[in-house]
This record gives structure tokens, sequence and C-alpha cells, in this order.
């Protein structure tokens, strides 16, 4: 299961994150989404679990918890929508 994590702290990294979900289960990938031009955390992230259970779950318990003294929130990612490019 792919999940959304949103309202991360600016300082967490990749692997902070992927920390966090390791509890729940194996992590297949743990990913902070970086601004391209600052080079900074967009605050948001993916999380990947092959185990929909174990990600079910720590979907629930992680779920308004504090990490980098945020309340993050987390849910089932959407798969990317197509949309049109600037041509500028």
């Amino acid at each position: 299961m792919n999940l959304y994590v949103s309202n991360l702290g600016f300082n967490t990294g990749d692997e902070e994150l992927k920390n966090l979900f390791l509890p729940y289960g194996s992590v297949s990938s743990a990913k902070v989404i970086m601004d391209r031009v600052m080079n900074k955390s967009r605050g948001f992230g993916f999380v990947e679990m092959p185990d929909d259970a174990a990600a079910a779950k720590a979907m629930n318990e992680l779920n308004g918890t504090m990490a980098d003294g945020r309340s993050i929130k987390i849910t089932e990612a959407r798969p990317r929508e197509d949309r049109p490019r600037n041509k500028w």
C-alpha cells in the first residue's frame, strides 16, 4: 500500500520517515518530496509498505501523532493524475 504523509516537519528526511513506519512492518520505500529549486522539504512524502494490513495499522495509529514537532496526517495515496505541463 502506498501512503501519503503530509504536514511533515521541514527537517524530516527519507530515513526519519522510514523509521517512523518500521515498527509496523517492512517499508519498501520512504520518500520526502523536495523543492527542486530550494532543495528543501515540501512538507509531505510517500511511504510504500508491501503488507496492506501493516500499512493500514500504521496509518490508523500514526495519523495525528507528533513527528518533528508537527501533527502528521496520513492517507492512502491516490494515483497521480495526468496534468498538462507548463509550456513556458
